[in-house]
């Protein structure tokens, strides 16, 4: 883990980043950072093209700018699947778009070639009947077309199908509900055929496809997960911040997710709280921690947590996590782990007395966001994520973008943290 001399820091990217005001619920300096961090620039903030390590280097850039005392870069390695090449399919002869009609699952290999379709018969559903079909000549090298559900539903037979080897097709689609999405989390290694999600509007009676799509698996990538220290008057406890700066990266060469939600609305939260609180100095420490890798399950945090966490696990008073506040439900979403339900109760209080949300919707906590890495070590932790409001449908969609970002949530969760934190 490197640790960062600031000043040197500081000259070194004041070229490039533009200077903002840094002050308490600072909206406008929210908006830049998510704005920034959506950007062409960071293709995705995936792996690819390089663009979570283009966006880790920004924020050292702005933590440095926002008053930290200290920073850390921590490097990990991972080994990530990626589609940063071609992406073409057609169906009949008729072109499709990649993130609008199709997108891959992560684990796919790369394909290229003219395939026949076999459709299941999901009506009246004989995996017998469908297992000898795929057995005849004619449909050997085709790809299996079915929806998503279903298939899910009936896992072991469909999973012979793309999992295996006892069937002798090319690969599967998968036919899902518009805006289609891109799962990136579990891309840790390459199946042998590829799985293709599509539209649910896809032909139900075509011939053929027609793909050449590009796999790039990456061994042993190297990332960073962002570490900032503002200090406070006491060093025998901290209070933690922490968000995912990575996203899902490219789908060819063309597209790109930007996860202006997930999660470049945490990760500047966590950047304009750690600019209030080097201008207000707290009473204890407070660390705040960009991690990369949580799109590739949670590979940044874990990482923190099992090897080598810049201040000990237990003495964190309390870690907030947050993760896709860039929405406008009026009730906030959380997740806490057991030993933070003492101040989850006091977080309630503050938010009837101050009416920051309508309300609070605790959920169970799940292995979902960065948080749970340290829930499952005993620390008290919140994850923040404003689910099902305007912005929730655009989750790993290509429609996650500045144009559809919304920024309701920022300001009323900043004060509830304050608050928090104030009284706790």
């Amino acid at each position: 883990m490197k640790k960062l001399t600031l000043l040197a820091l500081a000259f070194l990217l004041a070229a490039l980043i533009p200077e903002t005001s840094l002050q308490a619920q600072d909206l406008a300096y929210y908006k830049q950072i998510v704005k920034e961090l959506s950007s062409a620039k960071y293709q995705g903030r995936g792996y690819a093209y390089g663009g979570a390590n283009k966006a880790g280097t920004y924020l050292l850039g702005e933590f440095a700018k926002a008053g930290a005392n200290e920073l850390w870069r921590q490097e990990f390695t991972i080994d990530i699947n990626t589609f940063p090449g071609k992406m073409k399919m057609s169906v009949d002869g008729k072109k499709l778009t990649p993130g609008v009609d199709f997108s891959m699952r992560e684990y796919s290999p790369g394909v290229r070639g003219t395939y026949k379709l076999y459709y299941v018969d999901t009506n009246n559903y004989d995996a017998a009947k469908m297992f000898a079909d795929l057995a005849k000549p004619e449909y050997k090298d085709c790809f299996v077309v079915c929806d998503f559900w279903f298939s899910y539903r009936h896992y072991g037979d469909f999973q012979k199908i793309w999992g295996g080897t006892e069937c002798a097709n090319a690969g599967m689609i998968q036919t899902w509900p518009p805006l289609l999405k891109f799962y990136k989390a579990y891309g840790e290694k390459v199946m042998g055929k590829p799985v293709i999600w599509a539209t649910s509007d896809f032909p139900k009676d075509a011939k053929t496809i027609t793909v050449n799509i590009e796999n790039e698996f990456l061994k042993d990538y190297e990332l960073f997960n962002v570490i900032a220290k503002v200090e406070g008057r006491r060093h025998d406890s901290c209070y933690v911040f922490t968000a995912h700066y990575d996203h899902l990266g490219n789908l060819g060469k063309k597209v790109f997710y930007a996860g202006a939600n997930d999660n470049a609305s945490g990760t500047a939260a966590i950047v304009t709280l750690a600019a209030y609180y080097a201008k207000n100095r707290p009473e204890y420490d407070m660390y705040f921690i960009a991690f990369s890798g949580e799109d590739a399950n949670l590979r940044g945090s874990e990482y923190y947590v099992d090897h080598n966490p810049v201040v000990p696990l237990s003495q964190i008073k309390y870690l907030f996590n947050i993760d896709m506040i860039g929405d406008n439900n009026p009730v906030q979403y959380c997740e806490v782990s057991d030993e933070g339900l003492r101040g989850y109760a006091l977080m309630e209080r503050i938010n009837d007395e101050k009416h920051h949300f309508k309300g609070l919707n605790r959920a169970e906590l799940e292995g979902n966001s960065d948080h749970y890495p340290f829930a499952l070590r005993h620390v008290p932790c919140i994850l923040f994520e404003n689910e099902s409001g305007d912005a929730f449908q655009y989750y790993h969609t290509v429609n996650d973008d500045w144009e559809h970002a919304v920024f309701d949530t920022y300001e009323p969760l900043f004060l509830l943290v304050r608050d928090f934190i104030e009284r706790y």
